[in-house]
């Protein structure tokens, strides 16, 4: 490949020796997104080489920066690692994996700890910073308050902090409002390997190819592909759509996590009432004033998650109310100001005062269980590609992701990641192809917002493919979604390469994939709920769901 004509930023090289359409830029590894576990991945790879970090939109806009409960750690003489693997594993409902479940929480201290270096400010109980002294909250299916935080803000404090030392680092570079259109893939002795990405400068409008021994996908969600969602406009599941087409392996798709509280008032958008709202006493209640949770689950309004989630769409049919109501006026005022400011600020902005009035809320996306099947070192099956974050399905939350193990779930993976690409950067850069690549997307087009097929796709999986499902409903989904799958792509193809059509076909995608692993797991499990198929059966499908590009 050529050199000539080379300018270097933060290591980065950038050729013109490709037509002027596509710019070609080059370095040792690729971090595709920038939320928690893109930015502690590339923190790390940065001792061993150039970074390049490709990220949709601004620095901070990720799930990671929305994350309001905090990080899962076992930090309290009061509580143990075994505790916090046996709660983990009861609500992974049989799918989690023992032996990642045990190394992860193993690691919370230590991840804390580092986050603590980097300059995250976490809440704690007095003037002493030891860990022992940190302020822990208790969440849904947690037996010991073991949730560390920055009071209701943590993801914003934990994503600021990585960005600071990501921007200030000489070897690593950001390309803000960035989409990745496909991964590239070369043929090596028999076997596909991925050595980079084609992306899309939404800003520029112009195509990019990133040629890197080693890429990353850290992409976060899907939330996007719902009516109702926590997630930012950027979580359209572009990671699992570009490692599906490159022949990865996709697993347990059918385990979307509603989170039960999302705030429902008008102006309120995606505005997610955290769990640890119902950890510090919360009461769920329908339009009565009746506390209803308590005749659902033993652990009544601190039950995981999944149950919740169905016991107010239940309840909300049964009397026939559109939301729930989260009730905080019992707690004194003076807690919730101090423990929740950015909640209270919300909702007295919107015209609620939880001392004195319940909070209006409704399920709505949150989390995506599944994804990019990895191991224990965050490899996918393609040569050159790790995963780590929610874009992965790592075996650690199996069919239900217990509260405030997400975030602890980047940091241990991109720590993995990072350790197991920096071993496995130098063989592949002495073996990287430059020749026979996958060919380029199609160029850039105008500008064209699908908006009807936006909201076909978000009302079918609503409808569909959400909290409750069945055989006849699933089927129904499957035909719309093959049908929106196969006009994105003509989209794309026609149109040409803008932010929309790269979108839609990885959103329409992952709908299908979601859809289609829920159609072939015919019981309920964890977050899978099927009223046709209401019970949980081990001895057919204790095992996870895994989809091959081969099998759509």
């Amino acid at each position: 490949m050529s050199t000539r004509d080379t300018t270097r930023r933060a290591g980065v090289r950038r050729s013109a020796s490709v037509r002027a359409a596509v710019e070609e830029l080059e370095c040792d590894f690729l971090v595709i997104g920038s939320g928690i576990a893109g930015l502690w991945s590339a923190l790390r790879l940065a001792d061993h080489g150039r970074v390049l970090v490709v990220t949709k939109k601004d620095e901070a806009e990720s799930n990671t920066n929305l994350a309001q409960g905090g990080i899962a750690a076992v930090v309290s003489q009061w509580d143990s690692v075994e505790a916090h693997v046996r709660d983990t594993l009861a609500v992974g409902a049989g799918l989690a994996k023992p032996r990642i479940v045990r190394d992860v929480v193993r690691a919370g201290p230590s991840m804390v700890a580092a986050l603590i270096d980097v300059g995250v400010r976490f809440t704690f109980k007095g003037a002493s910073e030891s860990l022992r002294h940190l302020d822990l909250g208790l969440e849904g299916g947690h037996s010991a308050p073991r949730v560390v935080h920055a009071a209701d803000l943590t993801g914003q404090e934990i994503e600021s902090a990585l960005v600071k030392a990501v921007s200030e680092h000489p070897q690593v570079t950001l390309l803000v409002h960035h989409l990745g259109i496909d991964l590239i893939l070369a043929s090596f002795r028999g076997r596909p390997r991925c050595t980079g990405a084609w992306v899309f400068d939404r800003r520029k409008r112009q195509i990019r190819r990133i040629l890197a021994p080693v890429t990353v996908l850290a992409t976060g969600g899907a939330g996007q592909v719902y009516r109702y969602t926590t997630n930012p406009e950027i979580a359209t599941g572009d990671g699992v759509a570009m490692a599906f087409r490159a022949g990865g392996r996709v697993a347990n798709m059918e385990f979307v996590q509603f989170h039960p509280t999302r705030l429902c008032l008008p102006g309120a958008g995606r505005f997610l009432v955290s769990e640890a709202l119902r950890g510090a006493g919360g009461i769920l209640r329908n339009a009565r004033g009746e506390a209803f949770m308590k005749r659902v689950h033993p652990l009544a309004d601190l039950a995981p998650r999944d149950v919740v989630a169905r016991a107010i769409v239940a309840e909300c049919r049964r009397t026939r109310m559109r939301y729930a109501y989260l009730d905080m006026t019992h707690l004194k005022p003076q807690f919730l100001h101090e423990r929740f400011p950015n909640i209270d600020r919300r909702c007295r902005s919107l015209g609620i005062d939880m001392t004195r009035e319940p909070i209006p809320v409704i399920p709505a996306a949150h989390y995506m269980c599944g994804g990019v099947m990895t191991d224990r070192w965050a490899r996918t099956d393609l040569d050159g590609l790790w995963a780590a974050g929610e874009v992965a399905s790592s075996g650690l939350h199996g069919a239900n992701r217990l509260a405030s193990n997400s975030l602890l779930e980047a940091m241990f993976f991109a720590n993995a990641a990072a350790e197991s690409a920096a071993k496995a950067y130098q063989r592949l850069r002495r073996s990287l192809p430059t020749a026979g690549s996958a060919a380029p997307p199609p160029p850039v087009g105008a500008h064209v917002t699908a908006r009807r097929e936006w909201a076909l796709l978000r009302d079918i999986m609503w409808n569909s493919v959400g909290i409750i499902r069945d055989r006849a409903g699933l089927l129904a989904a499957m035909a719309v979604l093959r049908g929106l799958c196969r006009d994105a792509e003509r989209r794309f193809l026609r149109i040409g390469a803008n932010a929309d059509t790269i979108e839609f076909r990885n959103a329409s995608l992952v709908g299908k994939l979601i859809a289609r692993s829920a159609l072939e797991r015919r019981e309920s499990r964890g977050l899978h709920e099927r009223t046709d198929w209401p019970k949980r059966d081990d001895d057919k499908w204790r095992h996870d769901t895994i989809l091959l590009v081969r099998s759509r």
